[in-house]
Parts: structure tokens; sequence; C-alpha cells
């Protein structure tokens, strides 16, 4: 049910009555279960149930509402579950694991489908809520059920089908476990989704994080780089044999094979990049087109955080910098993850205390130093760890902590200090 937060003055609905605290049951004929309810129904005028008070036509925009229920959690225990990994001791919104259509919908959040019901999957027919992203690991339903330790989990392709058979777009994502789900079992998930392209837009295929609170946890092989040659060999192959790049492996495969990035042509639209897919290679477009010549008005030193995958990319970019811009010399600072272990190796799992512990020896060797925003909470400056942008500034002795928000274009003008 939806709950009445406002009603708009002179409205339908304030003639009607409807008052904030309000309850409402249903809406357009269907119950009441979220606010993308209203958004189906947007401009329209839509008749409302409302608890104790009979129904009423009014439009949407009249009135605003909060959902009364929790956010859709997960129901599986996926062999790789990256929450099952971190440690006691952090804020407890970390440890929700949200399995919600309505955020794949609205953020594009993953899901796995494991936890609808054949009216929910309706609803989402219904309310035509695409693109949905979806972890879909195998088509394989028997090892489906196996690497997400749910015996509901093998009915995806199924539901896959009816998905996309309403009209309804969809991103995929396969985190791969080595020698699971990869090889032949991989080609068979890629061959089955890509027959119904272009509903199903693309495949990301990503490594699976371990950190080093696994104790007890089933034991995952990391990769190492002819592994990850394989692997892209194997992309590679199935792309050539769909004639378009529909299989998106993660940066990190290419970093950790020692091979070159792919071009931006390949990512398309970067319907994945929240994924770590083309991340790298539009970081550096961008900071290629922004690059010119320019000059600091006094001579600078600036320290780029980064994690250990990212260094060679951030230090090449930064010599580029350095050759552009007069009185400016940067270099990239590469920190190494104690906090999660040294296998996590990727910049947005860094955390405030081992920046700090990087830098809090150093400050004689720099003037500023550069944050990339992913590896604070959104629209907060809170670490992983708890540690506030405040904190680590007064920690390491110093002011000039500027934080990248805007991709390589950014990461230009903070060298170059126009921001």
């Amino acid at each position: 049910m939806l709950k009445v937060t406002a009603v708009k003055r002179n409205s339908s609905a304030a003639r009607a009555g409807l008052k904030k605290g309000d309850v409402i049951a249903s809406v357009g004929g269907y119950p009441a279960t979220d606010e993308l309810d209203f958004l189906f129904f947007e401009g329209e005028e839509t008749q409302f149930e409302v608890a104790g008070k009979g129904t009423f036509s009014f439009y949407v925009s009249d009135v605003e509402v909060a959902a009364e229920e929790q956010i859709r959690t997960c129901r599986n225990r996926c062999l790789f579950c990256f929450v099952d990994q971190m440690p006691k001791g952090m804020r407890d919104s970390l440890y929700v694991k949200d399995d919600d259509y309505a955020m794949s919908f609205e953020c594009g959040n993953f899901v796995t489908l494991t936890n609808l019901s054949d009216g929910e999957l309706e609803r989402i027919i219904r309310l035509k809520l695409s693109p949905l992203y979806i972890s879909v690991h195998t088509t394989n339903p028997e090892l489906r059920c196996a690497l997400l330790r749910n015996r509901f989990a093998g009915k995806i392709g199924e539901q896959i089908k009816r998905l996309t058979a309403a009209g309804i777009k969809i991103h995929c994502q396969a985190v791969i476990v080595p020698y699971m789900n990869d090889g032949e079992e991989l080609k068979r998930t890629a061959r089955e989704l890509f027959a119904l392209y272009p509903n199903v837009g693309d495949l990301a295929v990503v490594p699976t994080g371990l950190t080093k609170f696994r104790e007890g946890l089933t034991t995952i092989p990391d990769v190492d780089e002819e592994y990850c040659k394989q692997f892209l060999s194997l992309v590679d192959e199935l792309n050539a044999e769909f004639q378009t790049n529909f299989v998106l492996p993660a940066d990190e495969y290419f970093i950790r094979a020692g091979q070159p990035l792919k071009s931006v042509d390949f990512y398309g639209d970067f319907a994945q990049i929240e994924n770590g897919i083309g991340m790298s290679s539009k970081f550096i477009y961008e900071f290629e087109e922004a690059l010119q010549s320019a000059r600091r008005k006094k001579r600078t030193r600036i320290l780029c955080v980064c994690g250990t995958s990212a260094a060679g990319l951030v230090e090449e970019l930064c010599m580029r910098a350095n050759n552009k811009i007069e009185n400016l010399e940067a270099h990239a600072l590469a920190i190494e993850n104690e906090f999660f272990g040294k296998s996590v190796t990727c910049t947005g799992l860094l955390t405030g205390t081992d920046i700090a512990r990087a830098l809090q020896n150093r400050t004689g060797e720099f003037d500023e130093v550069i944050l990339p925003s992913d590896t604070m909470k959104s629209f907060e400056e809170v670490f992983l760890c708890g540690m506030t942008l405040k904190e680590l500034k007064s920690r390491i002795g110093c002011k000039k902590v500027r934080v990248n928000a805007d991709g390589g274009a950014g990461f230009y003008r903070l060298l170059a200090g126009e921001k």
C-alpha cells in the first residue's frame, strides 16, 4: 500500500478530501504496491481506492506518496556473494542484500528474479518496467541452482523469455566463477540469451570479487594472466559468431591479461558502465578529448589515488598531463587494499582507512590529492569503512583533497587546476 505524504492544494484529490497520511489501496484497479504504480499512470486521470474513504478519480500528480513496504531482499546464498565476504562492524546498509526489481528499473541494480511470484512478473509486464538489469550467471538450470544455492533459480530462462516476449528490454550479467560457468557453459549462456537479441541487449561478464573474509565459504580460485587471456579469446570468438559485441567483458580482464582495452566504439551506449564495463576506455577517451595546453600558477605536486589494477592507466594519464600542463607534477598512488584483502584491486572498494594509511607519512611529497568519487557513498562524503572525507583530510594533514565525479574530463580539469 501507498501512504499519502502530500496533497497539492486546490487539486481534484484535495477537493475529494484526501489528506496526508491517507492510505491508497489500489491504483487503476490494481493493488498499490509502490511508487511505480504512480509512474505508470503519469499524466492520466486515474481511479484510486483510498482506505476508509472509498474510490476517487484524480491525477497522480495531485499527490505525493511513499511505499509502506520495505525493499525486496535476496533469497539466494550465492557462492560468490560479496556481502558474505565483508567484515563485521560496517554501516548496516552495506549488509542489505537487495534483489528488488523496482530498484533495477529505477537505479540499474541487478536482480536475480528468484524472489518473484507469477503475479509480480505480470506486474513488471503490465507496468512496462523496461529496461531491467538481470543477474543471469548461467542459463543452465541445474548449474544456476547450484551457484545461487536456491532450488527455484532454474526458472531464469523461462522468466526472461516471458519478459522479452512482452517487449521488456534486458541487460544481463554473469559473475564468472572459474571452471564453473565459464568455457562451454558460458557459450551456452551467451547463445541462449543472444537468441532473444535485441530485447536482451548484452551480457556483461565480470570476475568474482574475492576478499580476505572468506573463512567457511566455498573456495573460489582467483584468475591469473593466462586465464584472462584465454577468457578474452573466448569472448572474441562469441562476438565474432554473433557478428556484434554482445558479450562485454569487465575492464579487469584486460588489465589482468596485460592486453589493450577495447575502444569506446566497442561498448555502444555504455549501458553497463556502472558494472565496470568500458569504464576505463570511456575515462581515457574523455581525458584525451579534454587534454589541451594549460599552465598552473605555481608548481603543484598531485597524488592521484587509485586501486592497484588501475595504477598503470592512471600513471599514463598523469604523464600525458605533466607533458601538457606547465608546473604540474602528477603521479598515480596505487593503494593496496588491506581492508578487504590484497586480492581486491579495484579503486571503488578502497576505504578511507587504507587511503589514510598510504598518505599519512608522505605529506612532504604532495600539495594536493585527487580521489575518485566511487570510493565514497553516493551523495555523501563517507567511505565504506565509515570514515568521512573531513576525517581523512585531518588524518593526512592536507586540506586540498579533491574529489573527481566527472570522469576523464573532470580528472583533466582537476589536474589543470580548472576546478
